[in-house]
């Protein structure tokens, strides 16, 4: 283990980065609650049948992202020897769910979606061409962005656990549903433990409301808590590519939302935990930050063959970190446990939309958390943001509410004389999105 995670080095031990793996991983485990049903949709249906006539199971969906999580994370061990860990990213996942529920694309469409982008983040990466793509998008666009996501998923939660109603308009729901209290409770569940920064707060929610709803009949138990996978359900997912998707107008739009939230999801979480582990240099920069971020895009092109949308390095690492780990010992730890959840699949599906409802809207608030760094006192720089939520939120529609923004940013700068703080390449990112509201 010293010779190859060079723990000395880090002033660490086995002991102590075994503890932080484990950490991370009791802070993450959620996605494999919640992964499944922002693919497939919310409710009892075990699988879904795509516009291709495809079968996606929930099942599949969550044994190829422990999977993907696990042999990931293990990259990250031995490749980078840093502590992150990763997954299924919030934000894409319920994007491109949302789309193969409503039958707007194919699920080898979304797969291609994530395909490309994952390719697109290699090359900028072996290129060396991070930076470019940093200096092109304005902070306010990248930070709205965020925000816009977490608008939606939130809005899914409320929705789909019936906290809200949006059948006609915006109501609220049936509060005298068992499984709408139940939701609540979750929420507070998860606010409460997180307000007392108790480490794996989703988790410890999800569970919590999870065997809170067997005696109402909310959680229905399963015959047998483990499995060995289905082969033909992983057999309808694996290498399930529709490149006829890549003709759709709105194609450029999902690869660039796509590509986008992970780069700079990867970017600041990298740098948030590499800088909680005193990992950075004197300038702020991380040395060999091109390892972790190569990992990172070989995960979502490895990820998009098996199944899984965007793989990110999850913030959550920074549990582990606070628990000492310094090195690829924390992230071997962390992969082997996803690893070993591949036979529990039947333990995850269990869980009702009362458990991850909840789990989703907390997601949400730390994504709209990013907000308040937007620069209101400036006009110029705050309507595009304004713009782009208000689309998003209200539509429904992300992709609608980012191309609204990014486009009103542009409109609003030039139209005030203010074209030469435009990047040129987010000029050239507008004919595509032009062509997306023109088209679709």
């Amino acid at each position: 283990m010293e010779k190859i995670f060079r723990l000395k080095d880090h002033n660490t031990d086995v002991r102590t980065e075994i503890i932080a793996g484990l950490t991370t991983f009791m802070t993450m485990a959620y996605v494999l609650a919640v992964q499944p049903s922002a693919i497939v949709g919310f409710g009892d249906a075990a699988y879904i049948v795509d516009c291709n006539g495809v079968v996606i199971s929930k099942s599949a969906i969550l044994i190829m992202c422990a999977l993907i999580s696990g042999l990931i994370t293990l990259l990250m061990a031995f490749y980078a020897n840093m502590p992150f860990a990763l997954s299924t990213g919030m934000g894409t996942n319920f994007l491109l769910g949302a789309l193969i529920q409503s039958g707007d694309m194919s699920f080898g469409s979304a797969m291609v979606i994530t395909l490309v982008s994952g390719i697109i983040f290699v090359l900028l990466t072996v290129l060396g061409l991070r930076d470019l793509i940093v200096r092109m998008i304005p902070k306010n666009i990248k930070v709205a962005i965020s925000a816009s996501i977490g608008f939606f998923i939130a809005y899914l939660g409320f929705k789909n656990t019936g906290i809200g109603n949006f059948t006609d308009g915006i109501a609220m729901g049936d509060f005298t549903d068992p499984a709408v209290l139940l939701a609540i409770a979750g929420l507070l569940v998860i606010s409460i433990l997180t307000a007392y920064q108790v480490k794996g707060a989703i988790l410890i929610g999800i569970v919590v409301i999870t065997i809170a709803g067997i005696p109402l009949g909310i959680t229905t138990l399963p015959e047998h808590f483990f499995a060995v996978p289905d082969a033909a359900d992983l057999g309808n997912v694996f290498l399930n590519f529709d490149f006829s998707g890549l003709l759709a107008a709105n194609a450029a739009v999902w690869i660039f939302v796509a590509f986008f939230g992970d780069f700079f999801s990867t970017l600041g979480t990298v740098l948030g935990v590499a800088g909680k582990a005193k990992m950075l240099d004197q300038d702020g920069n991380l040395p060999d930050i091109q390892k972790p971020f190569l990992v990172d895009a070989v995960g979502t092109c490895v990820g998009a063959a098996c199944g899984c949308t965007t793989i990110t390095t999850y913030v959550e690492s920074s549990s582990g970190v606070e628990a000492g780990g310094r090195t690829g010992l924390t992230a071997l730890t962390t992969g082997v446990m996803f690893l070993l959840t591949i036979f529990a699949a039947p333990l995850f599906i269990i869980i009702p939309d009362a458990a991850t409802g909840p789990a989703l809207i907390f997601v949400g608030f730390l994504m709209i958390s990013g907000f308040a760094e937007i620069d209101f006192s400036n006009f110029t720089e705050a309507f595009g943001p304004f713009i782009m939520i208000m689309f998003g939120a209200y539509t429904a529609n992300i992709a609608a509410g980012i191309g609204s923004g990014i486009l009103a940013h542009v409109a609003i700068k030039v139209a005030t004389g203010k074209h030469k703080e435009i990047h040129p390449g987010l000029y050239v990112l507008c004919i595509p999105l032009l062509l997306y509201f023109i088209f679709s």
